[in-house]
């Protein structure tokens, strides 16, 4: 059982468990493959979070069981929220699983892919159950682990949380290797009326700061110049182990995480196209809009290898939406700091999200989630149509047919909204162009695009690259039509000299420069 597949399913957190099993295999000395039909062992990732995910996930399993029932693998091992949320159930969605891995113990990926008797190795109605390690919890993982559990809490709300004890620093990159996404914390004190997340990661448990930087040191010496700041609540970093959000917890991480950055930067950049001086970017996502003090604005604002964007799910703009899904905001709260945040940092970059169709959301309430949207004009946005979840108060209010949102309106408001924030960003990205306005852009690759078509053969490279506001794998893309060569991981200064729908389209600056001579008088 030597020749392991994995398939990564779900969100970024979820990449970032799957990187730490690579790397442990890796280690281990198992060989990775791409090709399933060339593997022993094949190991999913599942994501749970919603129905669309789970469906994705099960059908993933599927596939894998009857590679094996054909004789193709040998063994099929299933990890991740799936596991965590529906164990029982996922024996019955799935017979032929081999070995089951929670959230929590993912250092237990040796034993399952080697069969290691595990909690489950039990004879039940004449066969053996699959083995499996679900800690119900960080703080069950971390007493069995041996860890001082005494006088600590789940909850983490008194500075006395368990913490996130994993190890992150031993990844086998799936990402790019000048891009990496970074783990802060783990898990949400929250509970938005809609979202699985406690019942499947726990409470918030937020990493050391000192495992962070180093972490980040780690990465940057292996080539990331992009580090994408991660936990489902960011902006409540450190609150679960004692810090608070001024002087110390997130702003005392972004200030040192800076300075780490700092260190990379050289006088003519650490690529041949590069900018000089740029040590690297440092992207804050998932930010919680209650939990944003005005410590952290100023942080952003000052520190310069701080991203001058921030992703903040706002989720809803109506009162009583926001009520109902149990945000712990209002709408004038989330205006006031959105005014702030703009206000105090200039050119900043602001993606949301969104949801539609959340049981008993009237056309009311879609009508003034469209004003908000055509007000405050985001720079990114998404929309989610409201699914029903067990477990969750939302899904018990679904149940409500007084309250139940039918999918055709669901549908018809997600369009609406989309549509809306489709014109608010041609118009941007037109006006862009228009100004000729200059960015930093960080390059991804070769574009997927043909250099050939009606217009005629472009001269030189076309390369698929990302601003200082456009994030990895959700955003809109720059494309740079340059004269030279250029590598993944440069940062060159362009020219925006025209747009495509939601993208860019760029020029290095150095081959706008426009030089002519005068004849000499005599």
């Amino acid at each position: 059982m030597n020749k392991i597949a994995f398939v990564s399913l779900g969100c970024p957190k979820n990449l970032i468990d799957s990187e730490n099993m690579l790397g442990t295999l890796a280690g281990a000395g198992f060989d990775l493959v791409a090709d399933h039909d060339e593997a022993d062992t094949v190991i999913i990732n599942t994501c749970g979070f919603l129905e669309a995910a789970r469906e994705e996930s099960l059908e993933v399993i599927s596939e894998a069981i009857d590679r094996k029932e054909r004789g193709r693998i040998g063994r099929v091992v299933v990890a991740g929220c799936l596991v965590q949320r529906h164990r029982a159930k996922l024996l019955e969605w799935a017979p032929g699983i081999d070995a089951m891995i929670g959230v929590f113990d993912r250092d237990h990926i040796i034993d399952a892919v080697t069969g290691k008797a595990g909690n489950g190795d039990v004879a039940e109605k004449g066969g053996a159950l699959p083995r499996y390690w679900i800690a119900a919890n960080a703080l069950q993982a971390a007493n069995e682990r041996g860890m001082k559990t005494v006088g600590l809490t789940v909850a983490g709300a008194d500075g006395k949380g368990v913490g996130y004890f994993e190890d992150d620093s031993n990844r086998f990159r799936l990402t790019p290797r000048h891009w990496a996404y970074l783990r802060i914390s783990e898990g949400c004190n929250q509970n938005c009326a809609f979202c699985t997340i406690p019942s499947i990661r726990g409470k918030i448990r937020s990493k050391a700061p000192e495992k962070i930087i180093a972490e980040a040191r780690q990465l940057m010496q292996g080539g990331a110049f992009e580090l994408n700041l991660i936990g489902q609540d960011t902006t409540s970093y450190g609150y679960d182990i004692g810090y608070d959000g001024k002087g110390e917890g997130l702003v005392g991480l972004l200030k040192s995480l800076n300075d780490v950055a700092a260190e990379f930067a050289t006088a003519s950049g650490a690529g041949g196209g590069n900018v000089g001086g740029v040590g690297g970017w440092l992207r804050l996502m998932y930010a919680y809009p209650n939990n944003f003090t005005d410590e952290m604005i100023e942080a952003i604002a000052d520190l310069p290898n701080i991203v001058k964007y921030i992703d903040i799910p706002l989720q809803h703009a109506s009162d009583r939406m926001l009520e109902k899904m149990r945000r712990n905001t209002t709408r004038k709260q989330q205006e006031e700091l959105l005014s702030k945040l703009c206000d105090r940092i200039p050119w900043m970059a602001v993606r949301t999200t969104f949801i539609t169709g959340f049981p008993g959301e009237t056309e009311q309430d879609h009508r003034e989630l469209l004003r908000f949207i055509e007000d405050f004009q985001f720079d990114m946005m998404g929309v989610f149509q409201y699914s029903p979840e067990e477990g969750t108060p939302a899904g018990t209010m679904d149940e409500d047919p007084d309250l139940h949102v039918p999918d055709e309106v669901k549908a018809r408001r997600e369009e609406e909204l989309m549509l809306t924030q489709q014109a608010i960003a041609f118009e941007t990205a037109a006006y862009v162009a228009e100004q000729e306005c200059m960015f930093d852009v960080l390059i991804d690759g070769p574009a997927d695009i043909p250099t050939e078509g009606e217009g005629g053969t472009w001269g030189g490279h076309v390369y698929a690259g990302r601003c200082y506001h456009q994030a990895p794998e959700v955003d809109s893309i720059t494309y740079v039509h340059s004269a030279e060569p250029l590598s993944p991981g440069e940062l060159v200064e362009c020219t925006i000299v025209d747009s495509a729908d939601y993208d860019l389209i760029a020029r290095p600056s150095v081959e706008m420069e426009r030089k002519s001579s005068l004849p000499v008088i005599r």
